[in-house]
């Protein structure tokens, strides 16, 4: 019974897609090793901490951003078959996996250093915030953007116990990307935004100005990006990942139309995912290649 929960719960999270910013955490520690330098043992015991941390963090987020939306996803017939308002799961679970989760998200923190564990609930109000903030905000993308934008800085800081300025053209990068699909998402709820009182960019803008301003969130990004790869002093493979990423934005952007929103899921789920994890393909083999001549 008690594994049947968890196994629901992990589907009402939708655990599968920690994939979207992991890659992107995982770079910020490499170049942070990169630059740094420590033994072996140590940057093991670290990477697999900071993945421990991301997994916390991000099932603590999306459980209480379940928990906070169940009134409206049941309201809501795209969503009314999740697992809380189609009655699978109960309130009082969800909680608890919520406060566990955070639980190892701290631990993870603490294990990592001090200044970590200093940070984390500051990391946990800013992922927490997002489920309000399409309450009272239409830059609501951009929240859920920068709670993910703060994995690499915060890999950053696991690595070297402080913050470099650099690695805040990934941070930046990571929200205008995550922004942007999430606004290709919200054109789905545009009906329901306004019937219920929501705000969002679609809402707000229209569906066909929102497809325009999520594709210059992207190409925002992609000057990021290059922004990094420049102060880096990354070669052509970063070059090549930068590319791809490109590619594939392309692609998902020609999936969704305003008058055809058929293939939201495709372009949110698959592609995003082939982002992430392409990206951090090349930029992983520039960096070892870079450190390996250095």
């Amino acid at each position: 019974m008690l594994w049947r929960r968890i196994r629901l719960t992990l589907d009402m999270i939708k655990f599968e897609h920690s994939v979207f910013a992991l890659p992107f955490a995982l770079t910020g520690a490499l170049l942070a090793i990169r630059e740094t330098r420590p033994p072996g043992a140590v940057v093991l015991g670290k990477l697999l901490w900071i993945v421990v941390a991301m997994i916390g963090a991000r099932s603590a987020a999306m459980a209480f951003n379940r928990i906070l939306d169940a009134r409206l996803d049941a309201k809501n017939p795209r969503t009314s078959a999740r697992h809380i308002p189609a009655g699978q799961l109960s309130v009082g679970f969800a909680w608890a996996f919520t406060i566990a989760s955070a639980g190892v998200f701290l631990t993870a923190a603490w294990a990592l250093n001090p200044l970590c564990l200093a940070l984390a609930p500051v990391a946990l109000a800013i992922i927490s915030f997002y489920s309000y903030a399409k309450r009272f905000t239409s830059l609501s993308h951009l929240v859920l953007g920068f709670s993910l934008g703060i994995a690499p800085a915060a890999a950053w800081i696991a690595i070297t116990g402080s913050l470099d300025p650099r690695i805040l053209w990934l941070t930046a990068a990571v929200t205008f990307w995550t922004a942007g699909f999430d606004i290709i998402y919200a054109c789905q709820d545009y009906e329901f935004d306004l019937k219920e009182g929501l705000f969002s960019v679609p809402k707000t803008c229209g569906i066909g100005r929102a497809l325009w301003i999520s594709r210059a969130f992207h190409a925002i990004m992609a000057g990021c990006l290059l922004g990094l790869m420049m102060s880096f002093g990354l070669g052509w493979l970063s070059l090549i990942g930068i590319g791809a990423v490109v590619a594939l934005l392309i692609y998902e952007h020609s999936l969704v139309h305003a008058n055809d929103l058929s293939r939201v899921n495709a372009a949110f789920f698959s592609v995003n995912g082939y982002v992430s994890m392409l990206f951090f393909v090349f930029w992983a083999a520039d960096i070892y290649l870079v450190k390996v001549r250095v």
